[in-house]
């Protein structure tokens, strides 16, 4: 069987503190799974927040999924031969580990690609940190699509790759991810739109086992624009890109507005509500399954899962950091490998 890569993210945020612990309450979880990391990350932060937990590190793939593990014993991969790897002081992120963390996280995405691994689960990333050292990219996301496309996307190519956040009790996908709320209303077009949709309805059915997949979406403007007396985007951008998607077969219902369309009753209707910017999608899941959710990129050649919160770097090594949403991703990449 393929292994299950995890990347640690920032190595002085919470990333290694939610592995060593979700280890260590729940070994049975990380069967076929490797951590790309250098092991002296997480031996460090074991030693500091007192569990015991056995770390072997090798410097190929291949060595890695050779090894039997122990319970309680984490396999790492580190492929950082020739990345220089400063040192890390827990709740103070550094440039000089921003390479490695960047080589990690692009090592795992290609062996994903190459298919010698069933799934990418990801840990959080100081972004900050990272865009100091060059990183070009808003956040995983956008690097990930970067990583798994043949050539560089131009403006007039289709979307393909679509941010979800996923729960027991709710999935929200994202037409804009990271970016300032001013220029949401200018990235919004139907053609995107259409993607989106079409991203979403394909991975529901393919990825989730979801055979005819119910898609809500979300209005921009309040109460969906009240027909164009507050913005034009229903009328004139959602509306339109739904009517296309429903004549291709795609079972899409709106723009609704926002502020009832994640009720109880509302919600209950559909197996994917699409919004347009991010705290629209993300307000919701999080005030309904925080700790519990899960990142997922959809539309990638491969399954990527993610733990829905930051570094929270005023945490670290402290005894209230939950892996909660660390074992949410584990179960969820295996569960979408299951239906691939």
């Amino acid at each position: 069987m393929k292994p299950y890569l995890i990347t640690v993210g920032e190595p002085a945020g919470i990333g290694p503190d939610c592995i060593i612990r979700a280890l260590s309450d729940t070994p049975s979880a990380f069967q076929d799974c490797i951590v790309v990391s250098p092991s002296c990350w997480l031996e460090e932060r074991a030693k500091s927040i007192n569990i015991k937990l056995s770390f072997k590190e090798f410097f190929s793939l291949s060595e890695a999924e050779k090894y039997e593990t122990e319970q309680h014993q984490i396999r790492c991969w580190n492929p950082l031969a020739s990345t220089p790897c400063g040192p890390v002081t827990a709740g103070a992120p550094s440039p000089s580990t921003a390479l490695a963390v960047i080589q990690c996280i692009e090592s795992a995405t290609i062996a994903c690609l190459n298919d010698r691994a069933a799934a990418l689960v990801t840990g959080p990333i100081e972004k900050a940190i990272l865009k100091a050292q060059g990183f070009q990219f808003p956040g995983h996301t956008e690097f990930l699509a970067h990583l798994s496309r043949p050539q560089e996307l131009h403006e007039t190519d289709p979307i393909d790759f679509v941010m979800m956040l996923a729960s027991e009790t709710l999935r929200v996908a994202l037409l804009t991810t990271h970016m300032a709320l001013s220029k949401v209303p200018g990235s919004l077009s139907i053609q995107a739109t259409l993607d989106c949709l079409r991203i979403v309805h394909h991975d529901l059915k393919e990825r989730f086992g979801i055979t005819e997949p119910r898609i809500g979406l979300c209005g921009l403007n309040p109460h969906a624009g009240e027909q164009g007396h507050f913005g034009s985007e229903e009328l004139e951008i959602l509306g339109p890109a739904a009517s296309i998607a429903t004549s291709e077969g795609i079972n899409v219902s709106g723009p609704f507005p926002a502020d009832t369309l994640f009720s109880a009753t509302n919600r209950k209707n559909f197996d994917a509500i699409v919004c347009c910017y991010h705290d629209q999608a993300l307000i919701p899941i999080k005030a309904l399954s925080f700790g519990d959710a899960v990142n997922i990129t959809l539309g990638l050649p491969f399954v990527r899962t993610s733990v829905d919160h930051g570094t929270a770097l005023d945490l670290v090594g402290k005894e209230n950091v939950s892996s909660s949403s660390l074992l949410a991703a584990i179960a969820m990449a295996k569960r979408m490998t299951r239906h691939a």
